[in-house]
């Protein structure tokens, strides 16, 4: 008898275009991170989203050299540390305060490469410090006040979950309505629709539960942060289909690189933040 010299079919991604299994387990990983960082001690979380903000930012300079753009790694790393550890410390002015200084850093670091380039290089430089660590600061502002942060940082996450969960499961089940073919074929009206709803549902009870407070600010939270991850993940799809990239790394397995889970995140960090600022007594 002859041996079958067929290869064994690899595992196939799910409907949605994701290594399910992996994907669970990466999820979970982290998630376990967070959680046990937040409750043990918050300068961990810090410490934590550094790190991953750190391994974005450099995934995000190689995407935009793609594209042309030559941007240094050392004003952009040392500019996310000191804006990430002056949000923790400082607060919102610190942040802003830390987040003008890494741009003239940033200009001034590029000056000696000559004209050539310059403007092309520095505009990507300062859109990477917007997009990365300036939202990711917000993330951080949130686990500042002494009573509540952590909770604070838990409805954060949480929203933005339910957000990814919901829209995952009622579009592998229902999809059928293309939201935005030409950017990201695969989200539809009908997962945007289990998106809005998990995460509404996902806000009311952090917000009640964790921070005691009412229930129409958790639905608000929930009602606008569904808004600002669907943006954030299609606003990442433009910049990979400009890029000409699929994915910004394989560094996670069933979900591509920590740009590709960040997305969502950046973009609710902010508007999360204000709204627990005006309407959630700390």
């Amino acid at each position: 008898m002859g041996v079958d010299s067929t290869p064994a079919p690899s595992p196939s991604p799910s409907r949605a275009g994701r290594n399910l299994p992996a994907a669970i387990a990466v999820g979970v990983g982290l998630g376990a991170l967070i959680l046990g960082s937040l409750y043990w001690q918050k300068v961990l979380f810090t410490v934590l989203v550094l790190a991953v903000v750190l391994v974005a930012v450099d995934e995000m300079i190689k995407a935009l050299r793609t594209g042309g753009a030559v941007i240094p790694r050392i004003p952009l790393f040392a500019g996310t540390t000191a804006m990430l550890v002056a949000a923790y410390f400082g607060g919102p002015m610190a942040l802003l305060v830390a987040l003008g200084i890494t741009v003239l850093g940033t200009i001034f670091w590029r000056m000696p490469g000559g004209s050539v380039g310059f403007v092309r290089d520095v505009s990507a430089g300062v859109f990477l410090i917007g997009y990365v660590p300036l939202l990711a600061g917000f993330a951080i502002l949130l686990v500042q006040p002494e009573a509540d942060g952590p909770g604070r940082v838990v409805t954060f996450f949480g929203v933005v979950v339910a957000s990814d969960v919901g829209g995952y499961a009622a579009g592998v089940l229902f999809g059928k309505h293309p939201m935005a073919p030409t950017i990201s074929p695969k989200k539809s009206w009908e997962g945007f629709a289990g998106s809005t709803l998990a995460c509404i549902g996902a806000g009311i009870a952090a917000v009640v539960f964790l921070l005691d407070g009412h229930w129409w600010v958790g639905a608000i939270v929930g009602a606008v942060a569904v808004l600002t991850a669907t943006v954030g993940d299609l606003g990442e799809s433009m910049i990979k289909r400009d890029l000409g990239i699929k994915d910004m790394s394989n560094l996670l397995p069933g979900h591509g690189g920590v740009m590709d889970r960040l997305d969502s995140l950046l973009a609710t960090a902010p508007i999360v933040w204000l709204l627990l600022h005006l309407l959630v007594k700390a």
